[in-house]
């Protein structure tokens, strides 16, 4: 917390020296948006749209944001529906999770998105990595004058969110920034406190020539959680039954007592590239040339479970209390020749990965379990592959390969292609198709515990090859995806929670829309997916339908149009099934046969936009003054009830 508290006060320091005036809106200089950068959502009610001022030096096209892949975008501070969908912890629209009470919890999985996946398995615990920052999240920045964004973000009972970014660039061609953000939130059920850490710093350059480029970050991160392992059966009967005895949630009993997990990450990255040679047509373009590049990753993982007294909720044990830990080491050093010409219509890169793997524990745990030989996993994997960007007139085409011989635990190979069609602002089309075989998460080969049902050593698990072909179209009045997924081999972990690899292809459809109605200052936006298991399904597990309804009214108030005030309703729905349980010790989710659920809820919020600052306020979860107590986040987890939160997201630019 002091760190936070020194960086958040030279951070507000900094930027309040001087804000100046200008305009911002979401047209360029010539009324135009710029050809080849990612469209902006922006705020547009009867002609007006929102003034953003900056300083009287600077537009707003000036302060960008690059992606991992390099797509650019503008630092955006407009209000809009989407970010009322972003605005929580994650910073992404969860239509597809079902959260847990608490925020800096886990998440339950409504739906999968098998398009794009990493070529190489992780140390496992999928549950806690909903809030874990990857190296494709880090975004890289250029910006005439520093700039600093800051969220807040009440909690449940005791705590808050707070995420500061400050950047700035000390030429046009180096840029620096940091960004951490702070979770913690006590809950309102007894053992669930949150406490999460995530910071990052980052830069980029390019030399004068712009012949080098470089760019890299540092990230650590700690995510803390008391595990309770949901309500007692008296207390899951009070809870359902509304006994008036225990309206204070605090007061229902739990399933585990001084029971902690803690996933901590540290990573180095950086990635440079130099043309060894350019040439330029008479515009003076770039239209012909030759680069060649390296990155270095160097990523640790640890995950720890801490018991003060054991439990008999995980079956037996030898041991008066526990304190695991399992750690994860990845080195990669990736070389790469990369081509650009209109030759080949776009941009052609081969490359070369040498990744270095350390997966395991210090020594065996438990002398009580004969299933474990070795407490490590360890080798080296040399991948080889490709990509080709090319673009011919509104038709666009983006695929990779990467091929990982079977020498030592990991092997396999990813192979993604798509093309997309754009016919101006009218619709766009895309299909994709990926291919990918690699081999399960080390967690489900390799796994120790002071709890004699959780030690395994599954050297005979097979990898896990998935098919997925996909094919979206996105115009003014919807947006559509469908895809359908063939998943061989899939790795779960059963009733008893025990990794399994399904003897039984998955076939997995998906059919999701969204689209948004306007009449005058009303607007309804609807996102509907509808999802179909038609083998496997006794193993893979999704709601068939997954709604969400927001009917809410824009506009500016007062003389002047100071102020933009957008407020409405969400309705949310997913039909009944058989959700996956949470096991706390793994923190993973199991497959159970027993509980269904499925349920609506209500939102109501009223945000407001002043300048540059966008406040919210939240109903959480209205619905449950007058509906059953069915909501629940997974078996014996209870969803959240009635809550009104309140934040803010705030812009500065010098």
């Amino acid at each position: 917390m002091r760190k936070l508290l020194l960086f958040l006060f030279f951070a507000l320091f900094v930027s309040i020296n001087s804000s100046h005036s200008q305009i911002r809106s979401t047209e360029g200089a010539s009324g135009k948006r710029p050809i080849g950068i990612s469209d902006l959502d922006s705020t547009l009610i009867n002609n007006k749209r929102t003034i953003v001022k900056l300083s009287g030096k600077t537009k707003f096209t000036d302060y960008k944001v690059i992606s991992f892949k390099n797509d650019t975008t503008y630092i955006d501070t407009t209000l809009t529906i989407l970010k009322e969908y972003k605005y929580n912890f994650l910073r992404k629209d969860n239509f597809e999770l079902l959260a847990f009470h608490n925020q800096g919890q886990t998440f339950n999985t409504l739906a999968y998105d098998f398009s794009n996946q990493s070529r190489l398995p992780i140390i496992g615990m999928n549950a806690k990595h909903f809030n874990y920052v990857t190296a494709s999240d880090i975004n890289y920045f250029e910006v005439p004058t520093p700039t600093t964004e800051i969220l807040y973000r009440t909690g449940l009972q005791q705590g808050q969110v707070l995420e500061t970014l400050f950047t700035l660039n000390f030429s046009k061609r180096f840029n620096v920034g940091i960004n951490y953000k702070g979770l913690r939130s006590l809950g309102n059920f007894r053992n669930s406190l949150a406490s999460h850490g995530n910071f990052s710093t980052f830069f980029s350059y390019r030399n004068k020539s712009e012949r080098y480029r470089i760019r890299g970050h540092i990230t650590t991160q700690d995510l803390m959680n008391e595990e309770n392992g949901g309500l007692t059966q008296t207390s899951l009967d009070a809870f359902i039954n509304e006994d008036p005895n225990f309206t204070d949630r605090g007061r229902m009993d739990v399933n585990l007592e001084g029971t902690e997990t803690k996933l901590e990450g540290e990573r180095f990255f950086f990635e440079h590239d130099y043309k060894l040679f350019s040439r330029k047509d008479s515009l003076n373009q770039n239209f012909t040339n030759l680069k060649i590049g390296h990155s270095f990753s160097h990523e640790t993982k640890s995950y720890e479970f801490t018991q003060s007294s054991t439990s008999a909720y995980f079956g037996n044990t030898s041991s008066s209390s526990i304190e695991e830990k399992v750690e994860s080491k990845y080195f990669n050093n990736q070389l790469f020749l990369e081509f650009n010409s209109k030759y080949i219509l776009g941009r052609f890169r081969v490359k070369t990965d040498f990744t270095n793997y350390n997966y395991g524990y210090a020594s065996i745990l438990n002398t009580n379990s004969t299933t474990i030989t070795t407490p490590k996993i360890k080798g080296t994997a040399i991948s080889f592959g490709g990509s080709w960007n090319a673009k011919i007139k509104n038709f666009q085409l983006n695929s990779e390969v990467n091929l990982t011989p079977g020498s030592g635990k990991i092997s396999g190979n990813t192979i993604y292609s798509e093309a997309i069609f754009k016919k101006d602002s009218l619709f766009t089309l895309k299909g994709s198709i990926s291919i990918n075989s690699k081999s399960p998460n080390f967690n489900t080969v390799l796994y120790q515990s002071g709890y004699d049902d959780y030690n395994w050593q599954n050297d005979n698990f097979k990898n896990i090859n998935t098919r997925n072909i996909s094919f979206g179209v996105a115009t003014k009045w919807i947006h559509a995806k469908a895809s359908i997924t063939n998943i061989e081999n899939y790795t779960y972990f059963d009733a008893a929670s025990k990794p399994q690899q399904s003897g039984e292809n998955i076939t997995y459809l998906k059919v999701k829309a969204s689209n948004e109605f306007k009449f005058g200052k009303f607007a309804l936006n609807n996102t509907v997916l509808f999802q179909q298991v038609s083998s496997g399904q006794d193993v893979f597990r999704v709601p068939n339908l997954v709604t969400r309804n927001t009917l809410y009214y824009s506009n500016f108030l007062f003389e002047g149009n100071p102020l933009f005030l957008q407020t409405g309703i969400t309705f949310k729905y997913f039909s009944k099934f058989k959700s996956n349980a949470f096991n706390p010790l793994l923190n993973e989710f199991r497959i159970q046969n027993t509980t269904e659920i499925g349920y609506p809820t209500l939102d109501v919020f009223i945000n407001a936009q002043i300048r540059r600052t966008r406040i919210y306020i939240k109903a959480d979860n209205l619905s449950s003054m007058f509906l059953k107590k069915n909501y629940f986040s997974a078996p014996n987890h209870p969803y959240r009830d009635f809550v009104i939160r309140f934040g803010l997201v705030w812009n500065w630019f010098i």
